[in-house]
């Protein structure tokens, strides 16, 4: 195969790329990451011998992502705070021109409920998980990329699948939607009764700083905790904190951008940051506060909101 082709070949395959990538990692820059050097071992190997260019290329990710996912384990033992995936931001209509992200959120294996819940599993048990039950790569190639036997690879799978039936089933878009506007003009309201209504009995909000700026370091749990928490945020940043919020697309659902604020002599300055959320039996069950920079990589809108 000549390298124009070859690169053709390979560039219809990066949407798909970056999706197992992602899922696998949880990480736009790891997964973007692991997309290029798969193109570097491709370009170096003998693609005529590659019968499935598609399973290849999926299962050479496969074993980048469990380089990154060991390395990102011994990141989260220093890491200040609760750790998040990196989120997928993109704009509500689509970017112009499309960005290879937004195939990555399509699929609802790749939602922020999702991600969180396989960041609890250990990366042999994500990568047998993710590779078998979400592309399809048959267990003996897992169990070769692993490094174990195939029963074994099979068992890390299985622990995987339990796991992720926990995360809570997603909702249409329409029920999605209308769960976090109720909760954005109640807490608008600034009445801590009407938050609380709209939220699930079992709400929570995880925040993801790295120690950068402030947010909460303990997850949040239950619906008066959240209330009192966002009130809270909106006495000490002023009503900037709501209305500087950009509705965007997080991981393929309705949350918010908010680019970060001066202050001024009454209220705090703050960073740029990314709010996600997760619905519920139609009520907001958790709320994502995404601040660090260095896990902001995945914003695909323009630097201007108004260009």
């Amino acid at each position: 195969m000549r390298a124009p082709a070859m690169a053709e070949s390979f560039e219809e395959h990066r949407g798909h790329l970056l999706s197992v990538a992602y899922r696998l990692t949880g990480s736009v820059a790891d997964a973007e990451d692991a997309v290029q050097d798969a193109w570097l071992r491709l370009d170096s190997a003998d693609a005529d011998s590659i019968d499935d260019l598609r399973a290849w290329l999926t299962t050479v990710v496969g074993r980048l992502c469990l380089d990154r996912l060991k390395s990102a384990v011994a990141r989260r033992e220093k890491y200040v705070g609760q750790w998040l995936p990196e989120p997928i931001v993109t704009p509500l209509a689509g970017a112009t021109p499309p960005d290879p992200l937004e195939q990555v959120v399509r699929s609802e294996d790749n939602r922020l409920a999702a991600l969180v819940v396989l960041d609890t599993l250990t990366p042999t048990q994500r990568i047998a998980f993710v590779l078998h039950d979400g592309f399809g790569v048959p267990f003996d190639e897992v169990a070769r990329i692993l490094d174990i036997e195939v029963p074994a690879a099979r068992q890390l799978a299985s622990r995987g699948r339990r796991a992720v039936a926990d995360a809570p089933p997603p909702p249409s878009p329409s029920e999605h939607e209308h769960a976090v506007q109720q909760l954005m003009a109640a807490i608008a309201t600034g009445d801590i009764d009407k938050v609380i209504a709209a939220l699930h009995p079992d709400a929570r909000m995880i925040g993801d700083a790295g120690g950068t700026t402030r947010t909460a370091v303990n997850v949040i749990v239950g619906p008066e905790n959240f209330a009192r928490f966002f009130l809270g945020l909106v006495r000490l940043y002023g009503a900037e904190a709501l209305t500087s919020l950009e509705p965007a697309l997080i991981n393929g659902e309705l949350g918010f951008l908010n680019r970060g604020s001066a202050g001024d002599d009454t209220h705090r300055g703050f960073p740029g940051r990314v709010m996600g959320v997760t619905v519920r039996d139609g009520r907001v069950w958790a709320a994502y506060d995404m601040a660090n920079p260095a896990k902001l990589g995945g914003v695909r809108l323009p630097s201007d909101p108004q260009g």
